[in-house]
């Protein structure tokens, strides 16, 4: 009985440890990520998208891509492991959606109309 209430700890405790590494969305969203929104009228399109966390909240502005400011993200609502971005672009409103695809990448699209594909850049200084 001793050694089923062990395994029984030992597995619980290793469940929680993992839980408690787990990223939160807005987490694995901190930073800066090159996305690129395919087809567009104009071809495909290269942006900077850099969210940082104030106050528990995700906060964020877009650059073009020649990484100089072009606008502040408006709202950002998180759900799950997806986010949705909403900004002002070329006068129009409109919004992105993301969803990770791979450790450091994401997919999704722009107004449901355009694929959006990105990753994560990476700060040499911090690597």
């Amino acid at each position: 009985m001793k050694k089923l209430s062990l395994i029984f700890a030992l597995a619980m405790g290793t469940l929680l440890s993992q839980h408690a590494n787990a990223q939160s969305p807005t987490d694995f969203y901190t930073g800066k990520w090159k996305i690129t929104l395919i087809g567009t009228p104009n071809g495909d399109a290269n942006m900077f998208f850099i969210f940082e966390k104030k106050d528990g909240k995700l906060t964020g502005v877009v650059h073009d891509s020649t990484d100089k400011d072009m606008t502040t993200i408006t709202n950002i609502e998180v759900k799950d492991s997806t986010i949705n971005t909403f900004f002002t672009t070329q006068g129009y409103d409109v919004n992105l959606f993301l969803q990770p695809s791979a450790p450091d990448s994401v997919k999704g699209s722009l107004m449901n109309m355009f694929d959006a594909k990105g990753y994560r850049v990476k700060d040499p200084q911090k690597q």
